[in-house]
């Protein structure tokens, strides 16, 4: 029975060997965290948002400039004119009509004209909102590499946890192991019963299959990182280092109404569309305003009923100012105002609402934190006691002083304490991670 589970277990370890033989790619944090902000789609996409934006804020400044453009025709008359005239005496016996056609077959027109706005108060409004609308595109892309950080933050932690619970288990079926070996020298000196036997043998089989789901997690784990950081997921990667790491990074010493949401991403894309809805019933109230712009023209023309021959041109131009002054449009500009304002309302108090669901949300976060850290604390003197259990429950059954049921349990305190402790470490990073992309502050880690 040995034997097989002996083998079972040396066919996992060839494997992981064979998957260590291959060039595995070692990653830290920063490593992970550069690699995911360069490779995302999520974030190229958002850089291309900004891109967009700033040649909109660009054409919306040409309308400052001179627009000038060039324009032709030819026209070609299919039926003139006619114009009937009488011809001879004032006797109308005598007199007789005659049909004249008047125009030309050919009409050929060139010319260019130019026209800028001088006064045109709505128009420059409009151009600060267009401004407006980058920052919010900017504003928008850092949150994008916000969330991208906080997931590549969750998936590093996990792949570092279910590493560090295949250990556990990998220690438990070491550990079984061997009192399966201790067991069967018992009973072939007849030092232990058939029952003790069969205990060690239902011990060792269960903490194979706990072996392999943990060695399978680890590999899912490790999937979903290269997925989130935008690598080949055939490519063999590992993560660098343990949780017990992070433990002297539990501590607590903020308070949340200590807490600034000024670099909070979601809070500060609300107000620029607040800003921006502002300036919107500024921009409807402009409507009313009187808007004055210079316009110009050159025109060359000619006719002819040869379209090649005696083309005869002719110059035309002018030059002038148009004056707009608004009067009445039946409620419609008042209604926009009206429309604007109440938008900007609607605003202000999604504003207060998300702020209040922010503040919520970090103290949460602080809470999860806090009740890791006593949790870790407790699960590591539950640890250090459940270590000292079996090490004396092993002691003892091997001199014949304890049973195999009172060492299994020993084993399984350990192992619940052992788990116990990864979880909470890894319940307070991940607790951490999303307080610091609540608080926008991600970003400052990752150069």
């Amino acid at each position: 029975m040995l034997r097989v589970f002996t083998t079972v277990v040396a066919v996992l370890m060839v494997g992981g060997m064979v998957l260590n033989a291959q060039t595995t790619t070692l990653l830290t944090l920063d490593d992970a965290l550069k690699i995911a902000l360069s490779e995302s789609e999520t974030v190229k996409i958002a850089d291309k948002e900004v891109e967009r934006t700033g040649y909109a804020k660009k054409g919306a400044y040409a309308s400052l400039f001179p627009q000038i453009d060039l324009s032709g025709s030819y026209q070609r008359t299919l039926i003139k004119n006619d114009i009937r005239a009488m011809m001879g005496s004032d006797n109308a016996m005598t007199s007789m009509m005659k049909d004249t056609k008047i125009g030309s077959s050919n009409t050929f027109s060139l010319g260019a004209t130019a026209a800028m706005p001088l006064v045109n108060a709505a128009l420059w409004k409009s151009l600060k909102i267009s401004g407006q609308s980058v920052e919010l595109a900017v504003e928008k892309a850092r949150g994008s590499r916000l969330n991208l950080v906080a997931q590549v933050k969750q998936a590093y932690y996990s792949a570092q946890l279910a590493k560090e619970v295949f250990n556990v288990y990998k220690d438990v079926y070491e550990n079984a192991k061997q009192n399966y070996v201790l067991t069967e020298l018992k009973y072939n000196a007849q030092k232990a019963s058939e029952l003790e036997m069969s205990t060690a043998k239902t011990s060792l089989a269960n903490a194979i299959p706990n072996m392999y789901n943990a060695e399978s997690n680890v590999i899912l784990a490790l999937w979903q990182l290269k997925a989130v950081i935008g690598m080949s997921l055939d490519e063999p990667i590992d993560v660098v280092g343990g949780l017990k790491e992070y433990s002297s990074e539990m501590i607590v010493a903020d308070n949340a109404e200590d807490l600034s949401l000024d670099q909070n991403t979601t809070m500060r894309q609300l107000a620029i569309q607040a800003d921006q809805l502002l300036e919107t019933v500024k921009l409807r109230q402009l409507a009313y305003a009187p808007t004055l712009a210079i316009a110009a023209n050159f025109t060359y023309s000619s006719v002819s009923n040869d379209p090649i021959k005696n083309l005869g041109w002719f110059p035309y131009s002018y030059a002038g100012l148009s004056l707009s002054i608004p009067i009445f449009s039946g409620g419609k500009r008042l209604n926009d105002v009206r429309q604007a304002r109440n938008q900007y309302q609607q605003m202000q108090l999604q504003v207060q609402n998300t702020e209040k669901q922010m503040r919520i949300l970090v103290r949460q976060k602080l809470a999860s934190m806090e009740t890791a850290i006593k949790a870790y604390h407790a699960s590591q003197d539950a640890l250090q006691s459940a270590q000292k259990a079996y090490d004396i429950a092993a002691k003892s059954y091997e001199v014949g002083r304890a049973t195999l049921t009172q060492l299994n349990d020993a084993q399984l305190a350990l192992t619940q304490s052992q788990l116990g402790v990864n979880q909470n470490v890894f319940n307070f990073i991940s607790a951490k991670a999303e307080l610091e992309s609540v608080l926008g502050e991600d970003m400052n880690e990752v150069k």
